[in-house]
């Protein structure tokens, strides 16, 4: 979503409004953590039993109206108590204003599902527990998304081992599904971020699909 460049005095009118909301839900919001411009970014933190509420005023309120939940995501803290964020991000296109909600759990403790307010948040929410582990009361499909059937473990949180797993892929020589021990195909990668906008018309590396595309033009001419 690319946003309006904002001249001066909108900056200012933008801030100005995110502002008033930060004074708005740290004073008559009593179980909002805490509301603050971070890096000119609102911030809001509150506890997992006034997630929906919160999120309900942020999707309907006239001076909110964030229509959008953009994604959300976890954030591992292995040392605390309740060692999880759960972080989203919302944003208003009719007032173009974003916001950043965050709430803490546990290992064990449910977050409300805010999938009845935005139905994309099922999947963010499905990643986010094959990723962590969190669990979301009231998701309508609560499996894994991105790890095989049957995987055991979360592989974002921080103290996942980093070996002794197998991965599982299809293999083309015997057309069937293999298991074999995870391995690294290269250890170290040079990355060449020439843009292509840039008048080059085949980059680095690329020269041998270049020369097959330029001959499926020429047999198609």
């Amino acid at each position: 979503m690319v946003e309006a460049r904002l001249s001066s005095p909108q900056q200012v009118s933008l801030q100005g409004r995110l502002g008033a909301l930060a004074f708005t839900f740290s004073t008559a919001w009593p179980d909002v953590l805490s509301a603050a411009l971070e890096k000119g970014e609102l911030v809001v933190r509150t506890t997992r039993d006034q997630l929906l509420p919160l999120m309900t005023f942020l999707r309907d309120d006239p001076q909110c109206r964030f229509e959008q939940m953009m994604d959300l995501c976890g954030v591992d803290y292995p040392s605390r108590a309740e060692r999880f964020d759960v972080v989203y991000n919302l944003l208003s296109v009719t007032l173009n204003q974003r916001i950043r909600v965050i709430i803490t759990t546990d290992e064990v403790a449910p977050v409300a599902s805010v999938s009845g307010l935005w139905p994309c948040a099922c999947w963010w929410e499905r990643e986010c527990y094959d990723l962590f582990g969190v669990q979301f009361s009231g998701n309508p499909d609560m499996r894994r998304i991105l790890t095989d059937d049957g995987f055991e473990g979360y592989p974002l949180r921080k103290d996942f081992p980093l070996t002794g797993y197998e991965e599982v892929r299809y293999d083309v020589e015997s057309r069937q599904v293999v298991k074999e021990p995870v391995s690294l195909a290269q250890d170290f990668r040079n990355f060449d971020f020439v843009s292509p906008w840039e008048g080059m018309l085949t980059l680095p590396g690329d020269e041998k699909a270049h020369e097959v595309r330029q001959h499926i033009r020429r047999s198609r001419g």
